[in-house]
């Protein structure tokens, strides 16, 4: 069944075959799909690198052999650290509210004092 009312949303050709069909090939529908969620994709991979650094620089708080590290929130800002990128949080028995990057996580202590912990 060929249909010439029908044309790829991609490269505009003709389309044969079945009547609901939108894509000449895999080509232009893969390329279609690619273009239409770019923008979306671009969002996400930045905000989960973002994810990842404030991940790593978290884990670089504790020592190797250690459940928990202190730094000060200024030495977290230089080292690059965004404090509005987080995964989850965590608010224990006694109120206190943890902020967490995937595993790694810190909670505000007083003076500036951030405890960082990795979550079991």
């Amino acid at each position: 069944m060929e249909s010439s009312e029908h044309q790829c949303l991609y490269c505009g050709q003709p389309l044969k075959g079945r009547v609901d069909k939108k894509f000449c090939n895999d080509a232009c529908r893969n390329s279609y799909n690619n273009e239409k969620n770019s923008n979306v994709n671009n969002l996400m991979r930045n905000i989960n690198n973002i994810l990842r650094k404030n991940r790593r620089i978290l884990k670089r708080c504790i020592a190797e052999n250690a459940e928990t590290g202190r730094v000060k929130r200024d030495q977290l800002l230089r080292k690059g650290y965004q404090f509005k990128y987080q995964t989850h949080q965590f608010k224990n028995h006694k109120g206190q509210v943890y902020f967490f990057c995937y595993e790694y996580g810190f909670l505000p202590m007083d003076e500036d004092w951030m405890l960082v912990v990795k979550q079991k």
